[in-house]
């Protein structure tokens, strides 16, 4: 090995596959053996601009997902993965990484490919209770498989895997409820209930949000934090207040297009309701934050309803099919949880059961000891 280890880093397409990946670089820019860090993925896909705010060097390869069916579209797809492993292999002969870490997504493929085939040693985390087809397939030759979900176990053929969980950003961890609650100008004495629904939105969860939001504030005493996304804000506020006017300059209503800072709305909740993006699940549960999940429908290999029913058999959540969302739904379920602090109680302790604060640190021991027995 050279003096000093340089990392590979690639994964892409959605959030669940990109931010693992920076809370692990967040490490690895503080660790003095770390001499270079790269990234490998496609800058047509959200990681070229979350990566760049990073100042991590940024490679692009083309690649699409894999067609679920054979014919013309296979064979074009075969074609472009061939192509992008061979730039892969160039990317890697020229940057000459001592490990590389993959965090899967389709982007991911072909440098895992080319790492095989070069013979570099690679490490992958898998961040759903149901792995997709890239991890599946290379995490046979991986080095060290990390999981977040227990239940990832039965789909990996790997000696070594660690369930190490999905590493996160620094700053959930120091931010406390008083502070959050202070920052959002609520109060402390109500119960606050937080609806997300990822970066985009969820349009069943926000028109479930739009009646429910006057029951919970009027009839229960609760405050609201609502996240709409960025795509759905304008036309969700508009019509909310054409519909309850009364509710305009109500402070127990913080009503946001998106979070740049997730850690205060988190910390300042005592429940929530959310999609179950791998990602959104490890915050809850490194907040202690019991939630109501309502899997996305149409999420690949329909990952989010496994994470969804892992997290309700170990009693950190309760699982709700998107086509049983209504205001009414809500209020009961919501209710039935805020209103009986044992079972609230219950929740909080098995997420911080699952909560796995050293995540990141634990991959990036990982990563040295692998590229150390080059």
């Amino acid at each position: 090995m050279k003096n000093g280890i340089s990392v590979v880093l690639t994964g892409g397409g959605t959030g669940g596959h990109i931010y693992p990946a920076i809370a692990v670089t967040e490490i690895l820019k503080k660790d003095p053996e770390i001499t270079n860090i790269y990234y490998i993925g496609c800058e047509k896909n959200p990681e070229k601009d979350i990566v760049s705010k990073e100042n991590i060097e940024f490679f692009s390869l083309n690649v699409s997902g894999m067609p679920r069916k054979t014919g013309f579209k296979f064979l074009l797809w075969t074609i472009e993965l061939i192509i992008a492993t061979n730039v892969a292999i160039f990317y890697l002969l020229k940057l000459k990484p001592d490990v590389v870490f993959g965090t899967g997504g389709y982007v991911s493929g072909p440098v895992l490919l080319a790492a095989w085939l070069l013979k570099i040693p690679y490490i992958i985390h898998d961040p759903d209770a149901h792995p997709g087809i890239v991890n599946k397939t290379m995490s046979k030759w991986a080095k060290t498989v990390s999981i977040a979900f227990e239940q990832a176990k039965k789909h990996i053929k790997n000696p070594n895997i660690k369930l190490y969980g999905n590493p996160m950003r620094g700053s959930l961890k120091s931010t406390d409820k008083k502070q959050a609650l202070s920052q959002l100008g609520l109060s402390v004495e109500k119960k606050t209930i937080l609806a997300i629904g990822g970066s985009q939105g969820a349009k069943t969860i926000n028109e479930a949000m739009m009646d429910a939001v006057p029951l919970f504030i009027k009839e229960y005493g609760f405050q609201i934090i609502h996240q709409t996304g960025k795509k759905m804000f304008d036309e969700y506020i508009k019509a909310f207040y054409a519909k309850y006017p009364d509710l305009k300059a109500n402070p127990a209503y913080i009503v946001k297009p998106y979070f740049d800072d997730m850690s205060i709305p988190l910390n300042a909740a005592d429940i929530a309701i959310s999609r179950a993006g791998s990602l959104s699940i490890s915050e809850l549960n490194l907040c202690e934050l019991p939630s109501a999940l309502i899997p996305y429908p149409y999420a690949a290999a329909d990952h989010q309803r496994f994470n969804a029913k892992a997290m309700e058999a170990l009693g950190a959540a309760v699982y709700l099919e998107d086509r049983d969302c209504s205001s009414e739904k809500f209020v009961q379920l919501i209710n039935s949880i805020l209103n009986n602090p044992e079972k609230l109680q219950n929740m909080k302790n098995a997420n911080r059961e699952l909560a796995k604060p050293d995540s990141a640190e634990n991959i990036v021991k990982e990563l040295k000891k692998v590229a150390k027995t080059i």
